[in-house]
């Protein structure tokens, strides 16, 4: 008896081992995300990681419409200077503190204010946030921002605990990230593995369906695919574009592609000393160029030419200028009518391999019509501080991507713009962008954002190249997964069979 016993508990263990098992969603991230901080996260990895983690006032859908998430309701006030939004009842944080108005107060007032928060160009027009009730706030801006409940749907929305942060100070938030999403950060290991695990007190739990998700950084796309393939993974996100086919090939797996809000897009430094500076070789250049042909070279067809920093076809993308094709005649008349009929410079990429073979791609295609480009790559950080030292011509960059139209245009070409790289400044630009910022009214936006974009595509102190696609590899054992524009993996409704 005691032997049968034995192993039957032997036997009971390893239900219960494999069971768990089976409640744990494995992804191959891209990269290792920065601080797991809201405040002072600027990477998108970190943002896949915050959607289990961290829920917001505010969240997007597959239409980039927004929705409830912490905050049941809102509504504008006439002058649309005031945003009052109800807060959800029955809402715990994962050291047990309730959610209430107070609570979402403190953590406004840190991403406005706090030293080491980065959110606060984000929340620069909120002047003030009042208190009504213990589920009812307002914030009182300084202008007029439409663009306001879609930062709410980002980190700047992501509410913490209060006691839990002033018990960890502003540079130790991220040891324990204590939101009130539906998983809760148990371990980080640099560049190794993030584990998360289900929060019981979650005000939605019925919707949650894994017991624990562990999120690998994987940089290197064919070793994501391999550990894909093996089962090691049930998730890859941002799988290569030549390896959708093989994904395709596999009957464990499944490709999900989604356009996607993320572009890629070239900024030229306007304040530098490369003939870029003359606005008829930057014309030129993109005569020189086709975006067709860099999408089926570098990217296996996967991507969508663009050149706009709103994706085409959607809500806010100017239908009057779609991308044009390449004009190789036109770009030599534009460069002898500039004077300058070899013009040369160097354009700085990242070191991954596509982005690479995209910019030795427009290096060829520009040489036919005179240009000599030189190719620098530098690892991202190393690219980005030279970018924002102005020590580029040009320089290629990947943006997300965000719903409102503003947060895909204003960071690069406002004067005031956060990624102004290039110091490009011109009024009636910054004049339709306040107007457009002004108003909430959808059509209206829509047509003064295509004025906005008239402007840049005139000047062009950007060329934006190609729209991205979200490319995920699955498993066949996972089930629930929704695509959304944003690339986020939400996981609300996912499970494992």
């Amino acid at each position: 008896m005691r032997r049968f016993g034995l192993a039957c508990l032997l036997v009971f263990g390893l239900l219960i081992a494999n069971a768990q098992a089976a409640g744990t969603l494995r992804i191959g991230l891209n990269e290792d995300p920065d601080a797991l901080d809201p405040a002072r996260g600027g990477s998108f990895v970190g943002r896949i990681v915050f959607a289990a983690v961290c829920d917001k006032l505010v969240d997007t859908d597959p239409a980039n419409d927004i929705v409830p998430q912490l905050a049941t309701a809102w509504r504008w006030s006439a002058d649309n200077l005031a945003l009052t939004l109800t807060i959800r009842d029955g809402v715990a944080f994962h050291d047990g503190e309730k959610l209430d108005a107070e609570a979402v107060k403190t953590n406004l007032e840190r991403y406005r204010t706090a030293p080491e928060s980065v959110r606060k160009g984000e929340l620069k027009a909120v002047a003030s946030v009042d208190v009504l009730d213990s589920h009812t706030v307002v914030l009182h801006l300084s202008r007029p921002y439409a663009p306001l409940l879609p930062v709410l749907a980002d980190r700047a929305g992501m509410m913490l605990s209060p006691k839990a942060m002033a018990r960890l100070g502003g540079d130790k938030i991220a040891n324990e990230l204590p939101c009130a999403g539906p998983f809760k950060l148990t371990e980080r290991v640099a560049q190794d593995r993030i584990v998360v695990d289900r929060f019981p007190g979650y005000w939605d739990a019925a919707s949650i369906h894994l017991d624990r998700i562990v999120y690998q950084p994987i940089p290197d796309t064919s070793i994501r695919l391999v550990n894909l393939r093996a089962g090691q993974l049930d998730i890859a996100e941002r799988l290569g574009a030549t390896d959708a086919a093989a994904v395709k090939k596999d009957p464990k797996l499944r490709l999900i592609a989604q356009p996607a809000l993320a572009y890629e897009t070239m900024s030229f430094n306007l304040a530098g000393n490369s003939p870029l500076k003359n606005p008829l070789v930057r014309e030129a250049l993109e005569a020189a160029i086709d975006r067709d042909v860099i999408n089926q070279v570098a990217m296996d067809g996967q991507f969508i030419p663009s050149n706009q920093f709103e994706a085409p076809g959607s809500r806010y993308w100017n239908p009057d200028r779609p991308a044009p094709g390449r004009d190789l005649a036109r770009a030599k008349a534009l460069l002898a009518q500039a004077g300058i009929p070899r013009p040369t410079f160097t354009l700085t990429v990242g070191n991954e391999p596509i982005v690479q073979q995209v910019g030795q791609v427009m290096q060829s295609m520009a040489a036919e019509a005179g240009f000599d480009i030189k190719l620098r790559a530098l690892e991202a950080n190393a690219m980005i501080a030279a970018a924002k030292a102005g020590d580029y011509d040009a320089v290629m960059a990947i943006w997300s991507g965000r719903a409102d139209p503003d947060g895909n245009v204003q960071i690069w070409l406002a004067s005031d713009g956060f990624l102004n790289w290039g110091k490009y400044s011109n009024s009636q630009f910054d004049d339709l962008l306040a107007q457009a910022r002004s108003i909430t009214d959808i059509p209206a936006r829509q047509a003064l954002y295509r004025q906005v974009s008239q402007v840049y595509l005139n000047d062009r102190p950007h060329l934006v190249l190609y729209h991205m696609k979200w490319l995920w590899g699955l498993s066949d054992r996972v089930t629930g997964f929704v695509p959304t524009p944003d690339g986020l993996i939400r996981v609300r409704g996912v499970a494992l069979r």
